[in-house]
């Protein structure tokens, strides 16, 4: 590292104003503060706090506890695919290895559109390349169905990181989660592409591995899938809470596996880089609506037969309790509005998914709709803060 250190500051003139690559400054800046922490100190008067925990290191903390749910969806896309073709024989290490090939194109064209457009907006305006889209450039692959085809999912990462991200500012500007944005933005302009049987479990081979023919009687359908088309006062086909649990499901890459969302979960919160108040408050709010519609269960709506638990390990509202809700740029800020925004997050996610039969699953859109709603939330806990204590200094000065 000492010799990377030192190759670093004897090329770093030539990326300075008045340098032979000048224009590069920002790139340079970016991949240095990436491999070392910056010395530098606030130049501006004021009150700062220092510490080695700098917006990289927390970006890598999150990256870090999505391992786990990407590990298991790489081992789930190759596991749906041998049962799709009719040989469930496969081993383990064939499964994962299907998986990793399907998951790479994604990963590359997510990082590549997203970043390349971040370098972009770097360079214009001659500022730092921040690190948010780190993340983002992982969540956008495992939120994302298997199938898209990947000049939507470049064309979505493109749209989102420009419209929901660079024209409010960039990294910490953002009112919109942007990984969220690019979902709804495919889901919005591709629906067929992005519901149905085919659109979660890939036949096809995956660069070249794999590949076959699906057996008859072979349903690709997610759980929720196939409970909104459901027809009766009880469920057709039950969902197994182990399967659900572990992650043997069809559905999207990242959110089929419940323990390693909540191996990522501990992760995030033994780091104290997500709130904790926001997360579960985001599964209380949608304990309480899934026990709600479960108390008074109607066959025009097959979801609110499933019982509480199985709702909260189905689809992808453990993802979003996790890893989007929890997002502090889009999110509540306050220790009291985070108890609010978790809970409504919750409740809309089951709400949308019992009550709208038009569509499935409601954690993305409860998230983007609550992230809209922060703001004045915050507002609201602040000035009743505000109002209680002119009360009390009232009273205070009449005595």
């Amino acid at each position: 590292m000492q010799f990377l250190r030192k190759y670093l500051n004897k090329i770093k003139p030539q990326f300075r104003p008045g340098g032979k690559f000048a224009k590069l400054e920002s790139v340079f800046d970016g991949f240095e503060t990436f491999l070392f922490t910056p010395n530098t100190t606030a130049s501006a008067r004021g009150v700062h706090v220092h510490d080695n925990n700098d917006m990289k290191r927390t970006m890598s903390t999150v990256i870090v506890a999505l391992l786990p749910c990407l590990l298991m969806a790489m081992l789930n896309i190759g596991y749906q695919h041998f049962h799709a073709i009719g040989q469930p024989e496969a081993g383990w290490g064939a499964m994962f290895l299907f998986g990793l090939l399907a998951m790479l194109p994604v990963i590359v064209v997510s990082y590549a559109v997203g970043l390349g457009i971040e370098f972009i907006a770097a360079q214009i305006h001659h500022k730092e390349i921040q690190e948010g889209f780190l993340v983002t450039g992982l969540l956008i692959p495992l939120i994302v169905p298997i199938n898209t085809p990947l000049w939507m999912t470049a064309v979505a990462t493109a749209f989102a990181v420009i419209f929901a991200k660079e024209v409010f500012g960039g990294t910490g500007m953002n009112i919109f989660n942007v990984a969220l944005i690019t979902r709804a933005f495919l889901f919005f302009a591709y629906p067929s592409k992005m519901s149905g049987d085919a659109a979660f479990v890939k036949v096809d081979s995956a660069l070249g591995y794999g590949g076959g023919t699906v057996v008859d009687g072979f349903s690709g359908a997610t759980p929720l899938g196939e409970v909104a088309t459901n027809v009766g006062d009880t469920l057709a086909h039950p969902t197994s809470l182990v399967d659900a649990f572990v992650g043997f499901i069809p559905g999207s890459p990242g959110e089929t596996s419940m323990i390693a969302i909540l191996i990522g979960a501990a992760i995030l919160l033994i780091t104290g880089i997500a709130s904790w108040r926001v997360m579960l408050s985001v599964f209380a709010g949608g304990f309480a609506m899934a026990s709600l519609a479960h108390a008074l269960p109607s066959a025009t709506y097959p979801a609110s037969l499933l019982d509480p638990c199985t709702q909260l390990c189905l689809g992808g509202f453990a993802f979003a309790a996790v890893f989007m809700a929890t997002d502090p740029v889009t999110g509540a800020r306050t220790k009291t509005g985070q108890y609010i925004y978790g809970f409504l997050v919750g409740v809309l996610a089951i709400l949308i998914r019992v009550y709208n039969g038009g569509y499935p699953e409601g954690a993305m859109l409860a998230v983007l709709f609550m992230n809209a709603f922060a703001p004045l939330i915050d507002y609201c806990v602040v000035q009743s803060n505000i109002n209680r204590r002119l009360k009390r200094a009232k009273a205070a000065g009449e005595q």
